[in-house]
Parts: structure tokens; C-alpha cells; sequence
């Protein structure tokens, strides 16, 4: 159980003048409603015992009496309460209710002892019991199923039926607002997590419909078809109830047949469905759980669109949307973004989104962090990829990927969120111009050990395919055990000198295919590198330097530098790799250096070598000018570093 949250002082408020409300996402779920008049209630489900045995929902504080549910399993089986909301029915004040969102072992599942239901519960905020019966006890309360399953052959659905977390879009209406929920199964079989969304209306309808009844130990449960009383259990005193000879000032003046009903039929028979009957998101056999869950909704140029912000276990927040098709009932889910937000394996215990900051709040064990709501630089600086992220937050104004807004006159605006299509987005953009300044890179590796080439696209649903080519001719990469493609890179684990050659990273979505990077690998051959080590551990090195070296030599890795030079016992363990760097030949030197300084420099060094090396490049440059004057000299490279002087 997680711990209680803080004192009335830090609840959030509610749209709603004079209320508040506040809710943990655990066993432990808290409401707080204080009313205009002064005075506010506190709205607690949770265990009342050390044992974990008396499931109850509280009402403390504020002006009205203390209230509980009563230790009955028809009303809480071993509950698991996730979150509470206070909403409005009507302009009427006295129709106020709060709903709970939890879940318990279902009593009607009689077939499965250990079946699992998600209950949507609610309460009349004006109850105050029952005069004779109930008496502190809530009247009002009254519960439905909530269903999250996937339409499967031949009627049967897969259920997902533990709620995780539950979300209240507000709407311009504040009385029906759209409840998001994320739901896992717990199902031996295999793990999935979906995201279904509720409208209240159909909550409203649940509720207002027929209720659950069963005769006896040995009967079925069915719909209650016999005579209802008045006023209809679970409502609230109110104008609406009132009727003209039959008016209720309280709960206490509802007659006893009211409240032995809803104390013996708690259940409603009706169950609600998502809407679209079906969820908007389903996560399968992922290596994460699906924890917490914010949602904002967007304005785009072609709509408007829910973007889900997704908690995990494992301290990553998923940016998602669900694109609903015109034609059908099938949704397309679009992860527009994967942000690891701790640097530690932490699982996300509580979400807030703050619209006017246009950030997310994330908090876990390890603190709070704040993420930005877009991250519109970076999509890239070219049309089509600013469309193809497809993000309703971001637009292409001409010049780069910036900030959509609804109301701006800006004429260059390019936004698809639906279809993503850059063909017809970016038509007169100069499409050849942005992408001809593709990266290019330089790898050396040595024969019969293992390299990894590294291209990740910018959008998660681009789709990428390795071509190597080899003098003017470009082929698919062949994948086997020994050459793989992850989402990271093309990753060799054994390399052969034939693999020597151009790598090409192309990414393609909607059609649209682009290069995002060039690769040229170059083999060093196995025995030649394994015998210039073994003649520096001999002590042949220098010999083998006076035969092979000439011109000027270029400076030493980043380690060896760093110590008291080549005359450095150090320095002299690494002297074959000088020797390594003749095997390359002096026309690539200048991408070894730059190659080995990403691989072995830290920041400060990096800096020190890049004077460096520039004052490597002017030497070499003399030493070619030196070679066209006396063709017969051979000119060889120094082996002192300190030449260049301190």
C-alpha cells in the first residue's frame, strides 16, 4: 500500500468552484469536495484494517456526518481502488456524485472463484444514510462493470480486466468528461495492457438500467425484473427526485424499502463498453508494464487528437495516438515518441500534465521530472520528415518543425497527421536539396571480430533496410545468425574481409523512402594485426617502425597521449598502433584520427587533439610538397610527438 497523500493544503482543485479532489493510484484512493457554504468532505477508499480484511469507503470531515460502506462482500470483494472523481450530473448541485474506479473478486463469476472485474462505483455526495436503516452507512452506493476486452473469432473476446490507472479528460461540458483507463490481463498466457476510453454517457446508462439478481445459493444471476421502489435506488435527493406530495428533504426520509434494495442489489446487470467497443491501444508480450496514464487534446489543422502520455515500469514514458479510420471501426496507434525520463530502471508511480506549461510531470522513487509536451526539433530540418512524425503538436512552417498553432496566419503550414503524406504535404518543398547532405561515416574493424553499424530512424514507424554496394552496383543486405538487423543498427558478429564495402541505412513510411546514413567499412586483416601485436610485446616494434614508416607520424591515441608521451612505458605498450595505421594507407589517416577520437577521447582531450590535428594536416601537406621537389628522397613521419611543440 502506497502511502496516504498529502493534507487537504496540496489537493488539486476542480473545475468546479469550492471543490477539490485528490487521488493515489493504489489501495489507497482519495477524494476531497468541499462545498461553497465552507466545510469540505474527505472521500477515502481503502483497507480499515491492519489485516487487510474491512474494505471500505470513507466520508470524514466537513460539515456532514461520517460515513462507510458496510463489511458486505455484494458491496466490496476484496477491492484494489485506483482512483476517485467528482461529476456533476446537472447544473443541480444536490446531484453531485462521486464515482470510484477499482477493482475486486467478482460474486456473480461463479464458474471462476478467482475472476477479476474493473467496478465503476458511485456515491451521492449529499447521503447521510438511513434513518432506521443504514444508518451511517451509505444508501447511495451502487456499482457497474467496466469492460475493456479485443472482439476475437467466434465471440470470444480477450479480457483485460486489472485496472492500472485511470485518466478524466475534462471537456468543455465538465459533466461528461472522457475517462481513459489502462487495464493488463492476468491471464497465465501471456501479459497485455490495453487502453480503453469511457463515455459517461454510457456509465450514466449502466447505471440507469436494470440490476443484478440472484435468488438464492443454488440460482443463476439474472436482471432483476421485479418492482423497483421509489425513488429509484442509488439517485440522490434532490429538485429532480422531488415529485409533488413525495419530496425528500435527505436520505434519511427515503423509506426503508429503498434502502434494503440497494443494500441487497448493489450490482447493475448492464456492463459498460469502451467506446467503439473496443480499446484504442493494445501492448502484447512488451518487456514493460504499462503503469499511469495523462492525456491532452490537441488541435490540428485536420482535427482534433487525444495524445496519450503512457507511464512504465521501467521509468520510460510512451507519447501515443489512436487514429480512428472514417470507414470502419479499426484504429491505428502512432508512438510518436519513447522519452526515457530516469536514468534508473524506476517504475513511474504518478503522472500530471499541465497544459499552460506544456509539460508532463512524472514522479517516482527516484523524484519528479518534467517533460516537455513536443519535441518539435527533433523531427529533422526537412518537410518530409516534420510530416511524416506525424505529431499534433508540431507543423512545418517553411523553414523547420515548429510549434502547431491553431490560430497562427502562417501560409506554409504542413501538417497530415492522419495519413502522414509527405508526397503531397511537401510537393513544391526542394525535397533533393534536404537530403543530399546525407551523413557519412568510417568504420574500420578487424577480420573475425564484431562491429555494430548504428542508424536509428526518427520516427518509430519507419521501417529501415540495409543495401551495400559495391562499386556501382547496390544489393539488399543478406540477414542471417551471423549478420543481424536490430532496432539500433545492423550488427555483425563475425566479420569476414569479403563484408568489406559501402552499407547504405534507408528508412521508408507512407511510401516515402530517404537515406539516413552511409557507412564505408574497411577490414584489417586478422594476421597482420595479430603479428604487429605480438612483435610489440617482443620488442621488434622499432625495427619493424624503421622499415615501414616515413613522412610524418601522426599522433597517438588519446590514452597514450595522455601519459609522458611515446618515452612513457605506456606509450610504448601502444606503439602498434602506429604500425596499424600504415596498414590503412596515408589518403585515410585524416578519418582514423577523427574515427579513433570519437572512440577513445573524452570532451577535454577531444579538444586538446583537434588543434592537434590540424597541425598533423599542415605537416602532412609540407611533407607532400617536400616528396614533389626530390622524388629520390623518401620522406619519413617523425616518431617524437614533441615536435609540435608544448
Amino acid at each position: 500500500m502506497r502511502q496516504l497523500c498529502s493534507p487537504p493544503a496540496a489537493l488539486q482543485p476542480h473545475p468546479h468552484p469550492g471543490l477539490w479532489y485528490r487521488c493515489l493510484p493504489a489501495h489507497v484512493c482519495l477524494c476531497q469536495c468541499g462545498a461553497q457554504r465552507g466545510g469540505g468532505e474527505l472521500y477515502t477508499g481503502l483497507k480499515a484494517d491492519f489485516l487487510g480484511r474491512d474494505s471500505v469507503i470513507f466520508r470524514s470531515m466537513g460539515g456532514r456526518s461520517t460515513m462507510r460502506t458496510e463489511t458486505d462482500h455484494k458491496l466490496l470483494h476484496d477491492p484494489r481502488f485506483i482512483a476517485a472523481h467528482l461529476i456533476p450530473d446537472n447544473d443541480d448541485r444536490d446531484n453531485d456524485k462521486v464515482y470510484f474506479f477499482f477493482t475486486e473478486k467478482a460474486t456473480e463469476a461463479e464458474d471462476r472463484e478467482e475472476a477479476i472485474h474493473t467496478r465503476v462505483g458511485r456515491v451521492c455526495a449529499n447521503d447521510v444514510g438511513g434513518q432506521r436503516v443504514l444508518v451511517n452507512k451509505w444508501s447511495t452506493f451502487i456499482k457497474a462493470r467496466l469492460v475493456c476486452s479485443v472482439p476475437g473469432p467466434h465471440g470470444i473476446d480477450t479480457h483485460f480486466n486489472q485496472l492500472e490507472d485511470v485518466f478524466l479528460l475534462r471537456t468543455k461540458d465538465e459533466r461528461n468528461p472522457d475517462v481513459y483507463a489502462i487495464f493488463s490481463t492476468i491471464s497465465n498466457v501471456f501479459q497485455g495492457f490495453a487502453v480503453c476510453v469511457y463515455r459517461m454517457a454510457d456509465i450514466r446508462e449502466a447505471f440507469n438500467g436494470p440490476f443484478a439478481h440472484k435468488e438464492g445459493p443454488d440460482y443463476q444471476w439474472g436482471v432483476y425484473e421485479g418492482r423497483v421502489p421509489y425513488p429509484r435506488p442509488g439517485v440522490c435527493p434532490s429538485k429532480i427526485t422531488n415529485q409533488p406530495g413525495r419530496e425528500f428533504g435527505s436520505t434519511k426520509d427515503f423509506p426503508d424499502s429503498v434502502l434494503q434494495f440497494t443494500r441487497n442489489h448493489p450490482l447493475m446487470w448492464q456492463p459498460v463498453h469502451p467506446a467503439f467497443r473496443q480499446p484504442v491501444l493494445v501492448k502484447a508480450n512488451i518487456p514493460y508494464k504499462l503503469k499511469q496514464i495523462v492525456v491532452d487534446r490537441v488541435e490540428a489543422e485536420d482535427g482534433q487528437y487525444d495524445v496519450m502520455f503512457i507511464g512504465t515500469d521501467i521509468g520510460t514514458v510512451l507519447k501515443v495516438i489512436a487514429l480512428y479510420s472514417r470507414n470502419s471501426l479499426e484504429t491505428e496507434e502512432v508512438t510518436l515518441e519513447e522519452l526515457q525520463v530516469f536514468k534508473v530502471s524506476t517504475p513511474i508511480t504518478s503522472m500530471e500534465i499541465s497544459v499552460k506549461r506544456q509539460a508532463v510531470f512524472v514522479g517516482s522513487s527516484e523524484g519528479v521530472a518534467q517533460v516537455k509536451l513536443h519535441h518539435c526539433e527533433s523531427y529533422g530540418k526537412a518537410c518530409a520528415e516534420c510530416c511524416l512524425a506525424r505529431d499534433p503538436y508540431c507543423a512545418w512552417d517553411g523553414s523547420l518543425c515548429a510549434r502547431y498553432v491553431p490560430n497562427s496566419k502562417r501560409r506554409y503550414r504542413r501538417q497530415d497527421i492522419r495519413h502522414g503524406n509527405p508526397v503531397l504535404q511537401c510537393m513544391d518543398q526542394n525535397q533533393s536539396d534536404e537530403f543530399e547532405m546525407t551523413e557519412e561515416r568510417v568504420v574500420y574493424a578487424t577480420e573475425s571480430n564484431s562491429t555494430f553499424l548504428e542508424c536509428i530512424p526518427r520516427s518509430p514507424q519507419a521501417t529501415v533496410t540495409w543495401l551495400i554496394q559495391r562499386d556501382d552496383r547496390k544489393e539488399e543486405v543478406k540477414l542471417d545468425d551471423r549478420v543481424m538487423s536490430t532496432e539500433q543498427g545492423l550488427l555483425f558478429r563475425r566479420l569476414f574481409h569479403q563484408d568489406e564495402g559501402v552499407y547504405i541505412c534507408c528508412s521508408r513510411e507512407h511510401g516515402f523512402t530517404q537515406t539516413l546514413v552511409r557507412f564505408t567499412l574497411e577490414i584489417l586483416q586478422a594476421e597482420t594485426v595479430d603479428e604487429l601485436m605480438a612483435r610489440d610485446k617482443a620488442g621488434l616494434s622499432d625495427s619493424y617502425k624503421e622499415r615501414s614508416t616515413g613522412g610524418f607520424r601522426p599522433w597517438m591515441p588519446c590514452n597514450s597521449y595522455s601519459r609522458a608521451g611515446p618515452s612513457s612505458q605506456f606509450g610504448q605498450s601502444r606503439m602498434w598502433f602506429k604500425d596499424i595505421m600504415q596498414l590503412i594507407g596515408s589518403s585515410n589517416l585524416p578519418h582514423v584520427e577523427e574515427y579513433c577520437e570519437r572512440m577513445w577521447c573524452n570532451d577535454k582531450l577531444r579538444r586538446k587533439h583537434k588543434s592537434m590535428l590540424e597541425k598533423y594536416r599542415q605537416a602532412q601537406e609540407s611533407a607532400r610538397k617536400a616528396r614533389s621537389k626530390s622524388s629520390s628522397e623518401r620522406n619519413r613521419m617523425p616518431r617524437d610527438l614533441s615536435i609540435w611543440g608544448e
